[in-house]
């Protein structure tokens, strides 16, 4: 399948009547009941929702993780859904940083390599020296430019999901998503992720997919995709995103 280049007023995510069933015994278990939307470029967009309604499944389905019942999911011009593995792959890997709520470093690697790894398992990226480089500057634009030879068992909960943090972007992906970033974080750690999170999204021009259940982490998007049982419930801008929200995170004010 060829990538088309698309103009700047293209969205970068087209979810296209998304659905994900599952057999449980003999019976059909609808997850996810026809999705649709499509996220503009560099928008910070937050999907919410309870345990049960859809938003995991969803954000699989985003990843390439999963592969729909029905409909499509386009990212950056591609239709990803049904790829073979292998030009699956290559296109998460150009087209996708991962932020995970239990952060998934490895611990045999320190820091400093655990952000470097997507550079080496990417077979377009043959420069090392420019990925070291780009590896160090994120771990100091994280705050940890003396942490980087540690290994993740010396860091803390909110070390290693800034050293996640820098992974997700040290390929300059169009599309950063991330699932609970915060979740096992306390209040002050919380906050300070959520601020390197959102510094790091504008500085990068990144489009920003985040899933949540916190009402107060969502407030600090763009807009805000709620589902309830399988289905959009409601699909709203976030005017006072950038007033409140990026104002409170970079006080130190946001509490969950």
């Amino acid at each position: 399948m060829t990538e088309r280049v698309l103009s700047l007023s293209d969205p970068m995510i087209v979810v296209d009547g998304l659905r994900r069933s599952i057999r449980n015994g003999t019976r059909t278990v609808d997850i996810l009941k026809g999705i649709d939307f499509s996220v503009p470029r560099g928008q910070f967009a937050a999907i919410m929702g309870s345990s049960g309604s859809g938003k995991s499944t969803l954000l699989g389905l985003l990843a390439g993780l999963d592969t729909p019942t029905a409909g499509n999911v386009h990212l950056n011009g591609t239709a990803i859904s049904y790829l073979p593995e292998d030009k699956l792959a290559q296109v998460r890997g150009k087209t996708i940083g991962f932020v995970f709520q239990s952060y998934q470093l490895i611990p045999t690697l320190t820091a400093l390599e655990n952000v470097l790894l997507p550079h080496e398992l990417n077979s377009d990226a043959k420069d090392g020296k420019a990925g070291l480089a780009r590896a160090r500057e994120l771990m100091e634009s994280v705050g940890l430019g003396d942490r980087m030879d540690h290994y993740p068992v010396q860091l803390s909960g909110g070390e290693q999901q800034r050293v996640a943090l820098a992974r997700a972007f040290i390929l300059r992906p169009p599309i950063v998503l991330a699932d609970e970033p915060t979740g096992n974080l306390d209040t002050t750690n919380g906050a300070h992720v959520l601020e390197l999170l959102l510094n790091l999204n504008k500085k990068e021009g990144t489009t920003l997919v985040l899933v949540t259940h916190d009402p107060v982490l969502a407030s600090y998007a763009d807009r805000r995709i709620v589902l309830r049982d399988g289905v959009v419930l409601s699909d709203e801008m976030n005017r006072d995103a950038e007033a409140a929200g990026h104002a409170a995170v970079i006080a130190g004010g946001g509490s969950r």
